[in-house]
Formats: structure tokens, C-alpha cells, sequence
């Protein structure tokens, strides 16, 4: 690294070669004390005071810095003003370019960074998606850390879909899992390819909830006379896919046809062609061998699932608690 003093044009901010007397960007001119104002500031001094020196600043610059781009002024030079003759100040230059005078530039100070640093084997969570705070991190470096909308260490207080004490992140044998603490509305993990499902299974896709119910067979026994009830034709489905909307009903119902139904924004057996987040083919529910499964389609937003109890977590894991969209990130 090299230090070359410069003298810093006050009318556009370009750093000039010492020598310079007028700006080699726009002209102005360099000098601090024209000839006639040298003059006047000689004919007004009573003693031997001579006028003030030139202040010189000097600029740090890196070896590996192009040479078309040394010298130029950073954008939030301009945010920063001269208090004696307020003209703009570069950021990290500890004197006015035009006046000399030695400036209280905050931008020109190192910055002091704060915060709890991660814990190596521990994890922390990302906020993808939530209460206004997107990007904020939370470090697990405790044992349990409670989460709801009243009660633990992370609190997400505006969200209503959230239970007072909603979930617990816990570590057990050196990995982090995820405990739900009995809320209403349960926690949501995203599952990687497929997951193996059980009957009253609940999922999310895009903005929707579903269920997967398995379906009894129909009885088809006649009535007490002997008499058929007389019917369309229909398939023997074995389980069926419900919509969950607010408050818990029950909204678009398919039963499955051929032991499969696909769900997306169109093209499928359920489509919701107004869901931003979820793909044109999101997802299939299947069964095979009388095993449920649900089959990502490599949708964009993925498909989650809710937990039974406790799940273990991997780094890279999302999931949604309440309307909270987080991201497990854990260190080596």
C-alpha cells in the first residue's frame, strides 16, 4: 500500500496531483487564497502572521485498485458537509478539501461492530419471511429456546397465528431439533423430495393448507327390502386431499383418482391459478403399496410438512412457525 498526498477539488470532490492548481475534472480552481485575496488578507495582517498553509490530505490507497477508478469520490461523500464553509467532505478524509478545516465526519471513523458471534456446532435461525424484520438472525446457543407469540426467548408478538408458547429448538446429542409445545396451528418443515405420510397428514403449498384423509370403503349393501340405491358410477378412491381454510373448514375436496392427485396453479386435479407462491405443477399425493406419500414436483417454494411432536433439523432446513418463514443455518 502506498500513501500520495492530494489535494481534493471542493466543487466536484476529484482528487488532484499536489502540484495541481486547477482541477483536472472541471477546472475550478485550487488554490486556497487567490492572488488578489492573498493581497487583501496581507494588507489587513499588523504583524509577521503569515497566511494559514495549504492543508494537504493524504489518501490511502490499495495497490490491487484499477487506475481509472482511483481518485473518484464515493457516492456517500455527498452526504457529508463541510461545517465552516460547507462545501462536501469525501468519506474518511479528516479535513475539508477546501478550507482545511479538520472534520467531524462520522463516516470517516472505523466502525465498531457488536453483536453475539455463532457458536461453532451451534445454530442460528433466519428470518426469510415475517414480522417486518426480514434477515434478522437468532443464535441458538442455549439448551432450549422457547418460541411464540408471549412467552421465550423469540417472540414474534404481532403474528395471530401463533400460540402464546408455540415451539421449543433444543439440542440432543449434539444435533438441534424442533419440539412443538402443543400450539394450535402446529409447526410446518420443509420436506426434500418426498415424505412418507400418515392418515389426517396436513401440508402446505404455496398460501394453502391441506389434509390427506384416507377414505373408508362405500357400503354398498342394499337396504333392508333388498332394494340398491341408485347411483352414478364411481371409482374406489382410497384417500382423498381437503383444502383447510381459516378458522378450520373444509373447502375444495378431491378424491383420488388412479391412487394420485396433483396440485398446483393449473393443469391439475386442485388448482389455484390466484397463488403466487405456488407452481404451475407444486406437488403430488400418492399411494403406493397402501403407504401415502407426498411428491414435490420440484415446485420453486417447496411443499411443507407439519411435525408430530419433535423433528430433527440440517442445516439448510426451512420451516414456517405461525406465519414466520425461517432458515436453520448451522456451523461447523
Amino acid at each position: 500500500m502506498t500513501i500520495e498526498p492530494g489535494i481534493v477539488c471542493g466543487a466536484c470532490d476529484w482528487l488532484n496531483k499536489i502540484d495541481r492548481s486547477t482541477c483536472e475534472d472541471c477546472n475550478s480552481n485550487l488554490i486556497l487564497y487567490p492572488e488578489t485575496e492573498m493581497q487583501t488578507h496581507a494588507s489587513r495582517d499588523t504583524g509577521d502572521r503569515s497566511p494559514e498553509p495549504l492543508k494537504i490530505i493524504e489518501v490511502k490507497r490499495s495497490g490491487n485498485m484499477p487506475e481509472e477508478a482511483e481518485g473518484k469520490p464515493m457516492e456517500q461523500a455527498r452526504h457529508f458537509v463541510c461545517s465552516s464553509c460547507y462545501s462536501p467532505v469525501p468519506s474518511g478524509h479528516k479535513f475539508c478539501g477546501k478550507c482545511g478545516t479538520a472534520t467531524d465526519n462520522p463516516a470517516g471513523r472505523t466502525p465498531e461492530f457488536f453483536g453475539e458471534m455463532q457458536t461453532p456446532g451451534k445454530a442460528k435461525l433466519i428470518l426469510i419471511k415475517g414480522e417486518g424484520m426480514d434477515g434478522i438472525s437468532y443464535h441458538l446457543n442455549s439448551t432450549e429456546h422457547f418460541v411464540g407469540r408471549m412467552e421465550g426467548a423469540i417472540l414474534f408478538t404481532e403474528d395471530k397465528w401463533l400460540s402464546p408458547k408455540h415451539s421449543n429448538f433444543f439440542y440432543r446429542d449434539d444435533c438441534l431439533e424442533i419440539r412443538d409445545e402443543g400450539s394450535l396451528n402446529g409447526v410446518y418443515v420443509c420436506f426434500r423430495k418426498e415424505a412418507t405420510v400418515k392418515d389426517g397428514a396436513m401440508f402446505l403449498a404455496g398460501e394453502q393448507v391441506f389434509k390427506v384423509e384416507r377414505v373408508a370403503p362405500y357400503n354398498d349393501d342394499p337396504a333392508d327390502d333388498g332394494t340398491y340405491f341408485f347411483s352414478s358410477p364411481r371409482n374406489e378412491p382410497s384417500f382423498r386431499v381437503v383444502q383447510v381454510l381459516e378458522g378450520g373448514g373444509y373447502g375444495m375436496i378431491v378424491h383420488a383418482k388412479d391412487g394420485k392427485v396433483e396440485i398446483g396453479r393449473e393443469g391439475g386435479d386442485m388448482n389455484f391459478p390466484n397463488d403466487p407462491f405456488i407452481s404451475s405443477k407444486h406437488l403430488r399425493v400418492e399411494i403406493t403399496n397402501n403407504v401415502l406419500k407426498l411428491i414435490d414436483l420440484g415446485s420453486k417454494n417447496g411443499t411443507y410438512l407439519k411435525i408430530s411432536g419433535e423433528k430433527a433439523l440440517a442445516h439448510g432446513d426451512y420451516l414456517f412457525i405461525g406465519k414466520q418463514l425461517l432458515r436453520v443455518e448451522i456451523t461447523n
